[in-house]
């Protein structure tokens, strides 16, 4: 019988969930008492009426980074002195963001608990985080995690089962007979990819994909799961199921550190796998971030894909994936800095174009409403109505379907859809760990000059090359389904040939702020679309360093990372 204690606990004025949680670094979370204790209670309390606790179940997991396992216990120890009936577990206490999901919507839980900082550092002096999922298995909307925030503001007091402890090793059900409760509690743990895996067979054709890895013309693969959650989602699913070489996949053990590494799937932060795949010796690579719902896709001699562009390559091939020809295809949508790419893949289909703010919570809320198939964002995240999360290795077997189908490279896949479609050459610059009141007041200064009327039809020329301001503002976002509005989602800049300047402070870090850059324009002429990137781009680039003037005011000469 285990006895059920009220804790007394001072709240914290900093616990509001950010754009994917409450993330934080390691120390914030481990030196100050009752830290995770009392947002754990705040999510509980704002996440199940107490007439439904008895009967609620709620889905556990995480990517395995550091302090995950110790949260884990936390959180079994409150959910049972909370009165909550079940919780189901991943085994060990891993499961990928996408598992999650997938699981929540499968046995119809309440909600989720995700132990991730998703593609930030861990170990301990990296990151940790805390995220709630509903009942839909997408990130909770703003007025739950507001409600979360309020809670943990002027939280007194929470309750916990001390003397509990459960057996995350074990798969199967382990019941708790608790003090003053008639019922016991429940706690399940699962196979941590199963549920998922059948998910995908689902979806996808897998003895077409079996027959591309492993078939005599076998299309030679490496995917680096970075010591993320992914590791042994990427072993069973593509190595087990469909027969890829085992030696295709590496980094796949979960480490609480990430190997030292930072889980973040770009050409900066997955450099090995970029030299690996420049050599040649491989025809498709992939990596993963450490909760498995970004990605990034490369092809042969390491020839890169932008996110922006693989959204817009798979809504181009959409019906190569058999899940698409049950169900149609409702919708496309992307977040707001997205390059317009996958905007030309609508007006051709005459499929409707959505474009959100940052966030998955938006696209789960239009796929709620059977307004929306498939979407993307241009920070490595892809996704469809499958789920409500984006979906890392649902992206890579989207992308080997479309090679299954058409027997064309990576390469020549992205050269054809240019050649039909147009290019628009797409660049973001990263600021990371920005002072925030620095960072705050550089974004204050820039909206200034921009809404200023003189603004509107100012000609800016660089390299010979003319750009005049069409429109100038911060971006708002009226939500279709719920009419509900979001505003200074981003600031926008314009011109009158389409090219866009758009910046943001990210809602992703644990320290400081990171400023974001992203440069869209678009080119139809065959001679240019084959061109570098950051070449096309430069005159664009120089025009945001100039009117940001984020070098002389941060001190930097070089972004951290350059996508």
């Amino acid at each position: 019988m285990s006895r059920i204690l009220t804790v007394k606990t001072t709240a914290f004025g900093d616990q509001k969930p950010g754009t994917s949680g409450l993330r934080k670094r390691v120390g914030v979370f481990q030196s100050q008492a009752n830290y995770a204790e009392n947002f754990i209670q705040s999510i509980l309390a704002a996440a199940v009426e107490p007439a439904e606790q008895q009967c609620a179940v709620l889905v556990v997991g995480g990517d395995g980074r550091y302090y995950n396992k110790h949260v884990i216990q936390l959180i079994i120890q409150m959910a049972a002195a909370n009165g909550i009936g079940c919780l189901v577990i991943g085994q060990n206490g891993i499961l990928s963001t996408p598992a999650v999901s997938c699981i929540i919507r499968k046995i119809k839980a309440i909600g989720g608990i995700i132990l991730t900082a998703s593609h930030n550092p861990g170990g301990p002096d990296g990151d940790f985080g805390i995220k709630y999922n509903i009942s839909s298995g997408g990130p909770a909307p703003e007025p739950v995690t507001e409600k979360i925030f309020q809670l943990s503001k002027t939280i007194e007091e929470y309750a916990i089962c001390p003397d509990l402890k459960v057996d995350l090793t074990t798969i199967g059900k382990q019941q708790f007979d608790l003090e003053n409760k008639f019922k016991p509690f429940t706690v399940e743990i699962v196979d941590s990819v199963e549920a998922y895996t059948n998910m995908l067979r689902n979806i996808f054709d897998f003895s077409a994909l079996k027959e591309i890895l492993s078939g005599p013309n076998q299309l030679k693969i490496r995917l680096d799961a970075m010591h993320g959650v992914m590791g042994p989602y990427v072993k069973k699913i593509l190595c087990e199921e469909l027969g890829a070489p085992a030696n295709s996949a590496v980094n796949c053990a979960p480490l609480e550190d990430f190997g030292g590494h930072h889980p973040d799937p770009n050409l900066t932060y997955a450099a090995d796998l970029v030299q690996a795949m420049e050599t040649g010796d491989y025809d498709f690579g992939a990596a993963f971030d450490g909760d498995g719902d970004r990605n990034m896709i490369l092809g042969k001699h390491g020839f890169f894909v932008n996110p922006s562009d693989s959204v817009a390559v798979i809504a181009a091939n959409i019906f190569t994936i058999p899940y698409f020809q049950r169900t149609g295809v409702r919708g496309f949508a992307r977040s707001m800095p997205t390059s317009g790419a996958l905007d030309r893949v609508a007006k051709a289909t005459k499929i409707a174009l959505y474009e959100t703010p940052t966030g998955w919570k938006f696209f789960g809320n239009l796929m709620d409403a059977n307004k929306l198939s498939l979407c993307g964002e241009e920070s490595f995240g892809t996704g469809s109505d499958h789920i409500r999360e984006k979906d890392g290795l649902w992206a890579v077997l989207a992308w080997l379907s479309i090679i299954a189908k058409r027997k064309q490279s990576v390469e020549v896949i992205m050269q054809e859809h240019w050649q039909k479609y147009g290019r628009n050459f797409f660049t973001r610059y990263d600021y990371e760990e920005v002072d925030a009141a620095a960072a705050g007041k550089i974004m204050k200064d820039l909206e200034t000059l921009m809404l200023d009327r003189a603004f509107i039809g100012h000609k800016f020329t660089v390299c010979e090359e003319e750009y005049v301001v069409d429109k100038a503002d911060n971006f708002e976002y009226c939500d279709p389904v719920d009419g509900s509005i979001s505003r200074n989602q981003g600031l926008r800049i314009i011109f009158t040939d389409g090219s866009r300047l758009i910046f943001r402070l990210s809602g992703t870090g644990s320290a400081g702020a990171t400023i974001r850059i992203y440069i869209d324009s678009y080119y139809k002429d065959a001679s240019k679309i084959c061109k570098d990137p950051q070449a096309m781009l430069a005159p664009l680039i120089k025009i945001a360093l100039k009117i940001s003037q984020i070098h002389e005011r941060t001190g930097r000469t070089s972004p951290t990372v350059i996508t």
